[in-house]
């Protein structure tokens, strides 16, 4: 039976790592990003180690919702029309901002982070269910251990600092993969985060620099934080997709759900505040509010 994979912003950084690791371990790669041209550098690059089958790229801005919903409906259609399953689905996206800026009228860290992967993967769950057995991983951060934990509105209280803020959508979207992998018990869909550590990437090399991205109490010791930081995302990209890749298709995994892959790609313990099923709630309302499955 054919594997199917498809990796979210997976046309660069540890997106594109991750699918080239899939392809190595015989999946079929569907690739998803903004820019045709590093969309048609990452299938050449999938491509060249020989998989399976050829790559491709689909285009889509997952920092638009109807754009995530045009996207789950294309994936859907084309898995009914050729038969195929729909075997791993990796949400890779992420991405943090070092000032406040709306998409589709939300707030953006919050959409992209959480509400864009939280839609795509409630929209594709008949197929990835038809497809069983399948695997959902979602690439978590280490910046939720610094994210407020109330999620009563998109926007919490106080003034905009990207990195919290970013950890906060971060966690929301923890809370939502370990809520799902209880929802999905007993269907044959796995369910996983996946830690990628630090890696030298766009984020960690930009908007991290900026010390605004912190609140004024931390912004004394950011420095210190950056060095020790700085050494811990110094790795290649390669490195930091060894958990989701691991999450995907590591043997050891089967019948199993629910799961944090840490940096070391290897099951860790979740922080707690994921665990908490009143976070989960509120979560759940917040993104059926914001990123309803059905448009009227």
């Amino acid at each position: 039976m054919t594997k199917t994979a498809v990796v979210t912003a997976g046309t660069a950084g540890i997106g594109l790592e991750t699918a080239l690791g899939l392809a190595r371990a015989g999946f079929s790669v569907t690739v998803v990003g903004r820019d045709a041209d590093r969309g048609a550098r990452a299938v050449d690059r999938i491509n060249a180690t020989d998989p399976a089958r050829p790559a491709r790229f689909l285009p889509a801005d997952l920092g638009s919702l109807d754009q995530v919903r045009a996207l789950a409906d294309r994936i859907a259609t084309e898995r009914a029309a050729s038969g195929e399953p729909l075997t791993v689905l990796v949400n890779n996206v992420g991405a943090m901002f070092p000032q406040r800026r709306a998409l589709d009228g939300i707030e953006a860290s919050f959409l992209v982070n959480h509400l864009s992967p939280y839609l795509l993967t409630e929209l594709l769950l008949p197929t990835l269910t038809a497809g069983a057995p399948s695997r959902i991983v979602n690439v978590t951060s280490g910046a939720v251990g610094l994210a407020k934990r109330s999620f009563d509105t998109v926007e919490p209280p106080g003034g905009y600092y990207g990195f919290h803020w970013y950890g906060r959508a971060k966690l929301a979207n923890l809370a939502y993969t370990l809520d799902l992998a209880t929802r999905l018990q007993g269907t044959a869909v796995s369910v996983f985060a996946a830690d990628p550590g630090g890696a030298a990437t766009d984020m960690t090399n930009g908007t991290m620099t900026d010390p605004k991205i912190v609140s004024p109490a931390l912004r004394l010791l950011w420095p210190l934080v950056r060095r020790k930081f700085r050494r811990s995302t110094s790795g290649p990209a390669s490195l930091a997709a060894r958990p989701s890749i691991v999450a995907a298709t590591d043997d050891a995994l089967t019948g199993r759900t629910g799961i944090v892959i840490g940096a070391r790609a290897r099951p860790v313990t979740p922080l707690r505040a994921a665990t908490d099923p009143r976070v989960a709630q509120d979560v759940r309302r917040l993104s059926e509010r914001h990123a309803p499955l059905t448009t009227t």
